[in-house]
């Protein structure tokens, strides 16, 4: 009896926890991750369905509603009361975005407290196509000596799909 409860003492030693390891863990982890936070960047554009086409409103109710559809061989500007405003069709090279953002200039000019538009897509536009033609339709760059000046053009947007055109074409 007496071997075993000398037995007992010898393992009653206590263990020191070693956290060596964790600690060099944390040493490369902090400054990783700190340095990949800076290169994640979520942007959120928001943006909002058009209105019913259905609905009736009166001639003299009427306001300018700012249409841009975007078709496989074009794009079109316009009025959704009026209609087209101006018809770009495709280079070689492809979309005309200079010439949209120049008509969309000139639209702002006209209509300056004007923030909405629409952008109407036929099936199968690319989301590429979609993301160039919003970028012309928020914000206007212009260069002057050297800078490049950024003018909010229509910045609420709402997307849809175009309408068919009549007679198939």
């Amino acid at each position: 009896m007496l071997r075993s409860r000398r037995s007992g003492r010898r393992n009653t030693a206590t263990a020191e926890l070693n956290i060596t390891v964790f600690m060099n863990l944390m040493v490369i982890l902090v400054p990783f991750l700190l340095i990949t936070a800076v290169f994640s960047r979520v942007a959120i554009l928001e943006l909002n369905l058009p209105g019913s086409s259905e609905d009736t409103v009166a001639a003299e109710g009427q306001t300018f509603q700012l249409e841009i559809t975007v078709r496989q061989t074009q794009i079109e500007v316009g009025d959704h009361n009026v209609g087209a405003l101006g018809i770009y069709p495709n280079a070689a090279d492809g979309y005309d975005y200079e010439a949209l953002s120049k008509k969309l200039s000139d639209i702002k000019k006209t209509y300056p407290a004007k923030t909405d538009a629409s952008i109407l897509l036929e099936a199968d536009i690319s989301y590429d196509t979609l993301v160039q033609v919003m970028d012309r339709v928020r914000v206007s760059e212009t260069v002057l000596n050297n800078t490049v000046l950024r003018t909010d053009l229509f910045p609420d947007i709402s997307i849809g799909d175009a309408p068919v055109r009549d007679g198939g074409a």
